[in-house]
């Protein structure tokens, strides 16, 4: 079964998250914690919850894959700024124990300067902080196109972050197809030598999630801009190949495309007819 969604506003709670999900024909969502932005997070209803619940198993859903906000950076120089940070994912992390066994994701960050190996050590040191023996959620380190200051550009970076964390088992990693692209992996011509250099890198036993989206740059233009599937320089044909994969076919694909609802629902469906029932 191909576990493909998009993100999905949660401004209306889980069990609104859960009907849109069916709407658009998908079987997997992303939504942001809070805004987009940062914030406050919306209060948690059980009984949204249990309706919400209800909805997966009804509809058999795959793991979904929450998104930390992106101006969490646990790297940042700025001390008030990683405050916020290891508050915000202390909080998102106990609050995602309200839909256990599924995905937080958030971009490692930017060091600002400050040199990728101390962005590397601070990050590490607030998952130290955030993460617990306890959680049944599995946080996702995000590949990243490179731009700027951004940690996590390369394989290498990833697998330094997480030989840095204590509590292995609580780690995984989220690739997204635009960010190695851009950040120099041809994943259009040589889809299994990437998946190879990941799995001699960081392993493919980590890879939990994809973030599916094309790209509007060439490959390694270190830029991070998303394009609709099929549109861009990554090409339909690759994501036929990158969601028929064996590493692959069975991780959730989440759509981070410019699209509205309509858009998300045509390539939902696009990528379904393309995908290959084992």
């Amino acid at each position: 079964m191909l576990y493909i969604g998009s993100h999905i506003s949660s401004s209306k709670g889980y069990a609104a998250m859960g009907k849109q999900a069916i709407k658009l024909g998908a079987s997997t969502f992303a939504f942001f914690t809070r805004n987009p932005r940062g914030g406050k997070a919306k209060e948690i209803k059980e009984s949204d919850i249990e309706k919400y619940l209800e909805i997966a198993k009804e509809k058999q859903f795959g793991s979904i894959v929450a998104h930390a906000p992106y101006t969490l950076n646990a790297c940042a120089a700025k001390e008030d700024l990683r405050v916020f940070a290891r508050e915000t994912m202390a909080d998102d992390l106990r609050r995602m124990e309200y839909i256990p066994g599924n995905y937080y994701n958030f971009h490692p960050g930017s060091h600002v300067g400050q040199g990728p190996e101390a962005g590397i050590e601070k990050i590490a040191e607030v998952l130290n902080d955030v993460l617990q023996p306890e959680q049944r959620t599995t946080v996702l380190l995000e590949t990243m196109a490179g731009k700027g200051s951004e940690v996590g550009r390369t394989f290498g970076e990833i697998r330094a972050i997480l030989d840095l964390v204590k509590l292995q088992e609580k780690m995984g990693v989220c690739l997204d197809t635009c960010h190695v692209w851009d950040g120099g992996y041809d994943i259009v011509n040589d889809l299994d030598g990437v998946l190879e250099e990941f799995d001699q890198v960081i392993g493919l036993g980590r890879l939990k999630a994809v973030h599916i989206n094309d790209s509007m740059n060439p490959l390694g233009a270190h830029k991070d801009r998303h394009a609709k599937i099929g549109e861009g320089y990554i090409g339909f044909d690759a994501f036929v190949k990158i969601i028929n994969h064996p590493a692959l076919r069975h991780l959730p694909f989440v759509l981070e495309t410019p699209n509205d609802d309509e858009g998300w629902a045509k390539e939902i469906a696009m990528l379904r007819k393309a995908y290959r029932e084992a």
